[in-house]
């Protein structure tokens, strides 16, 4: 079976002030989901799956089936504040979802392929695609998953600092653990550092960030389901704590569950927080479609 493409696209945009994740930044208001389907579907992918709140579920499919239609098999699932299908009876108060891990286990029930998680509103390149779809269609296993490895120098902002998770990987190319570190920038130009404490400390520039990206078989449901259940009920009193996907891959790393292939790309990877990111990913999106990496008109 073809992989499917997973799009979590539930949050809330809080900071950015109004949903980004129908937004137009490509010349014919193409969304950053657009061009991400565009270059699933040319890698091979059978299907789109949308993670999303209930009540957006009109507005994606207004905007998204017509263009989609006969093009690639289109499904749509909700991240639900209701813990009752984990087994939570009491109701806990929740002011935003419960994380990206959380919003995976929404998709279990229609997924049953291998498939990739990604961002709504992160652009990631065609290459990432192809990659993952190499890895979905030939190596993946029940034990054996990925996520795509970016070089951090081609995640970062020229307009300030950004938080990012460092890959440590083993010499087999695999995740061996993910150091979070904030305030990462470039430094004199093209070098790049991190502080922490008050002291500024050195990042080689190829080092692997993980931007979201993952590669599972639908096994992923089974083994983070009980940890979500865990970490729910742990959290109750803490409504700003979030059940994240490094946070099922340490786990499952560290008790040799599985193992999760570092996949290398040279992509540039840009996404959008606030809204001063805007004009920066639009203008970054009008130079691939100037240099032919995109039509004009995405779907015509």
């Amino acid at each position: 079976m073809k992989p499917t493409l997973l799009i979590l696209a539930a949050g809330m945009a809080s900071r950015y002030g109004s949903m980004k994740q129908t937004d137009g930044f490509g010349p014919n208001g193409e969304t950053i989901i657009d061009y991400s389907i565009f270059d699933a579907i040319k890698a091979g992918f059978g299907k789109v799956v949308f993670i999303i709140r209930e009540e957006f579920a009109d507005n994606f499919k207004a905007i998204f089936e017509p263009k989609l239609q006969g093009k690639i098999e289109t499904d749509y699932v909700f991240q639900s504040f209701d813990l009752k299908p984990f087994g939570i009876e009491e109701k806990i108060e929740r002011a935003k979802p419960w994380g990206t891990a959380h919003a995976v286990l929404a998709a279990k029930d229609a997924v049953k392929e291998p498939f990739c998680v990604i961002n709504a509103d992160d652009f990631y390149g065609y290459e990432a695609y192809q990659k993952m779809y190499d890895f979905l269609t030939t190596e993946v296993q029940d034990d054996r998953f990925s996520m795509i490895g970016y070089q951090i120098n081609n995640t970062l902002s020229e307009h300030g600092s950004v938080s990012r998770g460092v890959c440590i990987v083993s010499k087999d190319g695999n995740l061996a653990d993910i150091q979070e570190r904030t305030n990462v920038y470039f430094k004199n130009g093209s070098k790049v550092a991190f502080e922490e404490a008050g002291q500024e400390f050195d990042l080689d520039p190829e080092s692997r960030v993980s931007m979201n990206f993952w590669g599972f078989t639908p096994k992923i449901f089974e083994l983070s389901k009980d940890m979500f259940v865990k970490f729910a009920l742990a959290n109750k009193e803490n409504p700003k704590s979030e059940f994240f996907i490094p946070l099922v891959a340490e786990q499952l790393i560290k008790n040799n569950v599985a193992t999760f292939k570092v996949i290398p790309t040279q992509n540039k990877w840009f996404g959008v927080t606030y809204k001063e990111d805007k004009p920066i990913v639009q203008a970054s999106i009008d130079e691939l479609v100037q240099t032919g990496v995109y039509p004009t008109n995405l779907w015509q």
